[in-house]
């Protein structure tokens, strides 16, 4: 029996984990933290429950990647999904999905609303946009489609590639430039890239897409078929229960076929003998051998403290250099005695309180925090999932994207920066310190600590910077893959569960 080891338990490991079980493997999970799921993790206090990372999911819905996938494992079916979007606000107007529907095109209406004297444009940039989202599905379709199956959406994509081809080389600055003159219209298209904590000339052009399709922001639109026989594109899910649910469903498959997760197990060394990896030696010395290892999260930890730099061929150590990462998050918890449906009735609204996003990322670049005056994310969870709180009650989570460190340090300043979040929270949503019943924040550190990136906490993982990626799955060392967020596969989570289980297939070929 092949005996495999899985280092982290977020869902690139737990997803490695369970299809080695069901291959029949005999698999061991080792997580230094003393739960397993990461950030995927649900947490609960005072009868109120939050998610820490991911909240709304791409590709889980019926018949999208995720979904295929599950079904694949026979895990199809357990998942309680319900279909929601985003909601956008900006200092002057704001993008939210109007009370009577629209249409698919209602965004296109309203930015001709917003931009009249765009409005040419607007039309010119959806004819680049819907060819790319078409592009997107069938590529990600592609990817957990069988080599059969996979042909035929892999010859779709090439007309759709050659209608954008000529974007490949550029920017997302160049791409807005190219498209429109007004720029808070360019803003409200690359808004994102502040949370990634890009610069707009870092960010690929061709990338702009992933994060504007129609779907995601207004549950109510159809998802568009390529060629309109194709497969249908990507939406957006809450998890009834919150994210846990699908480390439940994970952990279940592992543990039924006889894997094992051992938490506050932490993974001092990664054993190699000549070119091979063989095993893992635990923080208390105990070691554990093993054919195939998959090693997750923090990459310059992975390769350089548990394997060694000096282990590593001189280029292969240089990539992991190169890989740039986004910053952290700072996230406070409410549970809340008060209706909040009459400020914000669907689970997730961006705030978005600037225009200037290159000068917004330099700063949290060096460590200058904005205490959520710059922007935020509302997230109640509560309003797809009633049993996330009491009756009658709320659980919402405000968050932004801040520095790994601040001056002071985060612990001197926690107390400080709740409150200063709350505020600009309460403008959104009057109310919400008057009526909180409990709270829990998690600073950068904190995160830091649960997913073991000490030195540097990336919440998304790396950040997608043209002509630079995360660490190759395959290492220099046969029998070891990393995997996870920053890896080459990148952030999301379905990115993650796709990612893991091809490489798990590669594994598996290479055995």
């Amino acid at each position: 029996m092949t005996r495999a080891i899985v280092i982290g338990s977020g869902m690139a490991g737990l997803t490695a984990a369970a299809h080695l079980a069901m291959d029949g493997c005999q698999v061991k999970v080792f997580e230094q933290a003393g739960h397993i799921g990461g950030v995927t993790a649900t947490f609960e206090r005072d009868g109120f429950r939050w998610d820490i990372g991911p909240m709304i999911l791409e590709g889980f819905g019926p018949g999208e990647p995720v979904d295929r996938i599950l079904k694949r494992m026979g895990l199809g079916g357990r998942l309680t999904l319900s279909r929601h979007e985003r909601g956008l606000h900006f200092p002057d107007y704001a993008v939210t999905r109007p009370e009577e529907y629209g249409g698919p095109d209602w965004r296109v209406k309203r930015l001709k609303e917003l931009f009249p004297h765009e409005a040419a444009n607007i039309d010119r940039f959806y004819v680049f946009l819907r060819r790319s989202f078409d592009l997107i599905t069938l590529d990600r379709y592609a990817a957990v489609a069988d080599s059969a199956g996979a042909i035929p959406l892999k010859l779709g994509m090439l007309p759709l590639f050659l209608g954008v081809k000529k974007y490949v080389h550029w920017n997302a600055r160049q791409l807005m430039d190219h498209f429109f003159t007004d720029e808070k219209l360019k803003i409200f298209f690359l808004v994102i890239l502040v949370d990634m904590t890009l610069l707009t000339d870092e960010y690929p052009a061709l990338g702009v897409p992933f994060s504007n399709q129609e779907t995601y922001f207004d549950r109510r639109v159809p998802p568009h078929r390529p060629y309109g026989i194709g497969p249908k594109g990507i939406t957006l899910h809450a998890v009834e229960g919150g994210c846990g649910e699908i480390v439940k469903l994970m952990e279940e498959a592992v543990v039924s076929r006889g894997g094992s997760f051992h938490v506050n197990s932490t993974v001092e060394r990664i054993l190699v003998e000549g070119d091979r990896a063989v095993g893992v030696r635990l923080a208390g010395g105990e070691e554990h051998r093993a054919d195939l290892a998959f090693a997750s999260g923090d990459a310059r930890h992975c390769f350089f403290n548990m394997i060694g730099r000096e282990r590593l061929p001189r280029e292969f150590a240089e990539k992991i250099d190169d890989i740039p990462l986004m910053e952290s998050v700072f996230m406070v918890h409410l549970g809340v005695d008060m209706d909040v449906t009459p400020w914000q009735d669907t689970p997730v609204h961006y705030h978005y309180n600037i225009y200037d996003i290159d000068a917004e990322v330099s700063r949290m670049r060096s460590g200058l925090y904005h205490k959520g005056k710059s922007g935020f994310l509302i997230y109640i969870p509560s309003l797809h999932s009633p049993q996330m709180a009491p009756p009658g009650k709320h659980a919402v989570t405000v968050y932004t994207v801040a520095p790994n460190r601040i001056e002071g340090g985060w612990d001197s300043r926690k107390g400080e920066m709740i409150d200063t979040i709350v505020d600009e929270a309460e403008v959104k949503i009057p109310g919400l310190r008057k009526h909180t019943v409990t709270r829990w924040a998690i600073t950068p550190k904190d995160f830091g600590i649960l997913t073991h990136m000490r030195e540097h906490h990336s919440f998304g993982g790396f950040r997608p910077v043209i002509n630079k990626t995360g660490a190759p799955h395959r290492t220099p060392y046969r029998g070891l893959w990393f995997i996870g967020c920053q890896s080459e596969s990148g952030p999301g989570v379905w990115t993650q569960i796709i990612s893991a289980r091809s490489v798990f297939k590669k594994a598996r070929r290479d055995l």
